[in-house]
């Protein structure tokens, strides 16, 4: 999760990233976040409930499918999708985060149904050519330093009419769940002093379908799916944030107390114009994504 504000990312939405910026680095600290916060996005799956349900319906498993889950984190979408594809299905759970993977198999136990997880990279897969029925992404594509890549290699293990069925953030003005606790974090935090690619570079619909017809898939369908986050304070969302946040998180958990405290106390102006107003007090922050699917061709 890119913790800063995206006006000093990446300004084209589809580029991978500016002068300066190292892919290793990146993935290295995006790793170690992802470690360190691995039990608690576990936690905060309720959050996302809506969304991994619409994007698994828009996959269109069925009982024996062979499923891929990119950067699945700690399986949350694997485990729905062993289900979905028993009997006789296998889903594949992938990461570059292995304390992530560990979370995962820990809480997915050793049920038939359960998935496989197994430490990757997905910009370069050890997998075989047309061995998947399915590819899955969740939140993920904005994530990579070459997302061509990543495409590419969905495309290459996939079979011949297999789907790709993945969800990215929409435009920025559209997240507030995410882009508030950027704002506040551009308040009191100079840039980076390296731009990274924004989190909400695949927002647009033409941006994200330009991508997948360039990686050579076809049939590519996009839909929005909008959902909302009900938070009792002001600290439960910051907190929800860096569940969230991977690379951002680790960055934002070396600074020094003081300054962590600073943000989360200032985070309340950001949410003012987001108190909810049902009865149950708090906040509720809403955020638009955007389900796409595709096929690679069959000939």
């Amino acid at each position: 999760m890119n913790a800063h504000d995206p006006s000093r990312s990446t300004p084209t939405a589809g580029a991978t990233a500016t002068s300066g910026f190292d892919p290793r680095r990146f993935k290295a600290m995006e790793r170690a976040g992802f470690n360190r916060i691995a039990a608690r996005y576990a936690e905060g799956a309720h959050l996302r409930a809506d969304l991994a349900a619409a994007l698994l319906d828009a996959a269109a498993l069925a009982p024996g499918l062979r499923v891929l889950d990119l950067a699945s984190g700690p399986g949350l979408l694997a485990r729905d999708a062993g289900l979905r594809v028993a009997p006789g299905g296998v889903v594949l759970a992938t990461d570059i985060a292995e304390g992530m993977l560990a979370e995962g198999a820990r809480r997915c136990g050793e049920h038939a149904d359960a998935p496989c997880f197994a430490a990757a990279d997905a910009e370069h897969l050890c997998l075989a050519d047309a061995s998947m029925d399915r590819v899955l992404a969740g939140l993920a594509l904005f994530i990579f330093p070459h997302p061509e890549r990543a495409l590419a290699e969905m495309r290459r293990v996939l079979v011949p009419g297999g789907r790709i069925a993945l969800s990215v953030w929409g435009p920025r003005e559209t997240v507030p769940l995410i882009h508030r606790a950027q704002d506040t974090i551009a308040r009191l935090l100079p840039p980076p002093k390296v731009a990274r690619p924004s989190v909400f570079r695949y927002g647009e619909a033409g941006v994200l379908e330009q991508a997948l017809e360039t990686a050579g898939f076809v049939d590519i369908e996009l839909r929005p799916c909008e959902f909302s986050c009900h938070f009792e304070h002001a600290e439960a969302y910051w907190q929800a944030f860096l569940d969230l946040a991977g690379g951002a998180a680790e960055a934002l958990g070396r600074l020094p107390q003081a300054m962590q405290d600073a943000l989360q106390a200032a985070v309340a102006d950001e949410l003012a114009g987001h108190c909810c107003d049902d009865g149950r007090g708090g906040y509720l922050l809403p955020a638009r994504t955007l389900i796409a699917t595709a096929r690679r061709p069959k000939a």
